[in-house]
């Protein structure tokens, strides 16, 4: 009976943060792939009914819905990959030894952990077409001679948010490769100077191997936040002007705020299938590498 409590013990402790996992993530999504499936229209609530994949069949002959799949993988690829550059450059900066050098990691994380409707209305204002302080920087620098509205036309709307996005995440990846690069053992570095490498060579015969799966776990954690990221581009642009910056994320909120739950289900839905399908391959080259090493 003492051999049955002591096995039963430990599910008993984990038992309250199941049932909140269950209630706050497990609960709604399955509420959501019901409501997919569903003309569920809060402003006719007595005709929510049951339609099957015709939720589906109209978002794949959607315009809308592609061109804001579109827009959703320039913007992680775009978004993501020049957080990684960046945040990789700032941590290779940070593992260095210079006077201050507490004071600058701490101010590195402001863009990290600022919050993003906060975010999104300092870069509106940073981008405002009359009093914003790029337009007043490029004018007093004499790269433009006449005030641009970046965010209320449509070929330098979307190159704003990604610019924001990328800006806000560079501190991510720096705290998680440098956390990475502070574990590498410097006997590697000394034993490749020895052996006559140049800096070149041990990047990436020492570095780039030895974060393989740090670099591995944090681009995934990226892509996934990034692309379900709303915030920062609704306090920006709220999806215009004229679509061009809605992402599928976006585009899920914007429909869900005309109180179509139904069709804003079903695409939030396919956004999750999406990103299964790059996450779950991704996953399983990182376990391979993991169990060959």
């Amino acid at each position: 009976m003492h051999r049955k409590r002591l096995v039963l013990w430990p599910y008993l402790l984990i038992l309250p943060a199941l049932l909140t996992i269950l209630a706050v993530v497990f609960v709604p999504v399955l509420k959501a792939l019901l409501m997919s499936f569903q003309s569920y229209d809060l402003r006719r609530p007595h005709r929510i009914r049951y339609t099957g994949l015709e939720n589906y069949g109209e978002a794949f002959s959607d315009p809308l819905f592609w061109q804001a799949l579109m827009k959703t993988a320039i913007w992680v690829a775009a978004g993501v990959g020049m957080q990684f550059i960046f945040g990789f450059m700032l941590a290779l900066l940070l593992n260095r030894r210079f006077p201050g050098r507490g004071i600058v990691r701490s101010l590195s994380l402001i863009p990290w952990v600022t919050p993003g409707v906060l975010i999104g209305l300092m870069w509106r204002w940073i981008y405002d077409g009359n009093y914003g302080v790029l337009n007043d920087l490029l004018l007093r620098l004499g790269l433009i001679h006449d005030k641009i509205p970046f965010l209320a036309q449509q070929s330098t709307a979307f190159p704003a948010v990604i610019l924001t996005i990328i800006w806000q995440g560079i501190p991510f990846f720096a705290l998680m490769l440098l956390a990475g690069l502070q574990g590498i053992p410097e006997e590697l570095y000394d034993a490749a100077d020895v052996d006559g490498a140049n800096a070149v060579q041990k990047f990436f015969r020492i570095t780039v191997p030895s974060l393989k799966n740090t670099i591995f776990v944090t681009t995934l954690l990226r892509i996934i936040w990034v692309a379900n990221s709303v915030d920062v581009i609704f306090n920006l642009t709220e999806g215009g002007p004229a679509y061009s910056t809605q992402t599928l994320s976006v585009y899920v909120f914007n429909k869900g705020n005309t109180l179509n739950l139904g069709y804003a289900s079903t695409m939030a839905i396919l956004l999750a299938l999406a990103l299964a399908t790059v996450a779950v391959p991704y996953l399983r080259i990182l376990f391979r590498q993991q169990e060959a090493g």
